[in-house]
């Protein structure tokens, strides 16, 4: 299912559209606009804690979230332990935080490849050179081996580095806020049905 922006309104005091995606594509950037927001993800951690970070959202396809990272990181060991994790994003300007808990499921390398040519310069790099040795080495040594890797490789375009990995979150709940400085704020909670239909209740805010 492709859902297109626009096809709902843009905040939860209106008449609550029955699929969440859509009010979701009213909210997130356009599928292929960049960049996307950053959003805290949330997995389940190997002792068993919660474990949050700021990544990037890099697309929303109108179905699942999708966001990248080295998969020797910790967030890609707890997601292949437990395939399960939930984001948040917030637009504070806006009034607005959207939060969707659901299944990950790794993306095809063609997807992955796609996402890190849509990345900054800066973001490519960082995804060669940031590693568990750079992390602990001093802040000198860490610029001079920025520095290293630009003089060796140039300017030219960069292939994603074999570490480099992408996940795609399908949601089974979503959480809509509103804020409001005229009256109480609003949310509007959906969560998936064994069907695949979803159930929708407003929640104070």
């Amino acid at each position: 299912m492709t859902v297109l922006p626009g096809e709902a309104a843009a905040t939860v005091d209106g008449p609550p559209p029955a699929e969440p995606l859509v009010l979701a594509a009213a909210w997130l950037p356009v599928d292929g606009s960049a960049p996307g927001p950053t959003m805290t993800l949330s997995t389940i951690g190997l002792d068993g804690y919660p474990s949050a970070r700021t990544v990037l959202l890099s697309r929303f396809d109108g179905r699942r979230l999708h966001f990248h990272t080295d998969t020797r990181s910790r967030k890609a060991a707890e997601l292949a332990a437990v395939p399960r994790a939930s984001v948040t994003i917030v637009w504070p300007e806006a009034a607005r935080q959207l939060v969707v808990a659901g299944d990950v499921a790794p993306v095809t390398d063609r997807e992955a490849r796609l996402a890190y040519g849509a990345r900054t310069r800066y973001l490519q790099v960082l995804a060669w050179v940031n590693d568990a040795d750079l992390a602990g080495a001093t802040a000198e040594l860490r610029r001079e081996r920025w520095t290293a890797f630009g003089r060796e490789r140039g300017d030219g375009p960069l292939e994603p580095p074999t570490t480099w990995g992408g996940y795609a979150l399908t949601p089974l709940r979503m959480l809509f806020w509103q804020g409001a400085t005229d009256g109480p704020s609003n949310r509007l909670a959906y969560e998936r049905d064994a069907d695949g239909g979803w159930r929708r209740e407003a929640w104070p805010g």
